[in-house]
């Protein structure tokens, strides 16, 4: 089993258990009145994904189903640090970003792309700008995705490269071109 491999299957269960927990420390970042907006528009993409109806893996997908949406807290944490490269939230979970674009070489850049869409994506009736703009919607994101991250409950993600394997073919599939 290569290195990368290796890390992969250590992190992303550890992703997983964890982002019960990092939903709810985003949504607190989310919900402070000084975070400047850009970071609050990375940060709100990203928990707004949660709640998407039609995400890139469907969350029933054993061993699959919530990585996606760690991914995607991820990559929206690192464009977020920008604004506040003193958070040890973003710091950490940007950090984390760099494996998923080891594990996902030249596809990585569609999956920024896809963050980067995001604010335009409405889920649960709300954009991410609509968020950003609208101090009620933002207090109703927060308030969910602290109540989802309350109630979370981590899936497995059974250390087997097959798992990797299905992953890299699900992103490759489904993230847009």
């Amino acid at each position: 089993m290569s290195d990368l491999k290796a890390r992969c299957l250590d992190a992303f269960p550890e992703w997983l258990k964890s982002l019960g927990s990092d939903i709810g420390s985003l949504a607190e970042l989310l919900g402070r009145e000084e975070l400047d907006e850009g970071t609050r528009r990375w940060v709100a993409g990203g928990i707004n994904y949660l709640f998407k109806s039609l995400d890139l893996i469907p969350d029933g997908i054993e061993d699959l189903g919530f990585i996606d949406d760690a991914f995607v807290v991820r990559v929206a944490a690192a464009k977020a640090l920008a604004g506040d490269p003193d958070n040890e939230t973003l710091k950490r979970l940007a950090g984390d970003a760099q494996l998923i674009e080891s594990f996902l070489e030249e596809d990585f850049a569609r999956l920024q792309a896809y963050v980067d869409g995001l604010s335009q994506v409405a889920a649960r009736g709300r954009t991410v700008d609509e968020v950003v703009a609208d101090g009620g919607l933002r207090e109703q994101l927060v308030g969910e995705a602290k109540a989802w991250a309350e109630s979370y409950d981590a899936p497995t993600f059974a250390r087997d490269e097959k798992n990797l394997v299905k992953l890299r073919a699900f992103l490759a599939t489904k993230l847009p071109s």
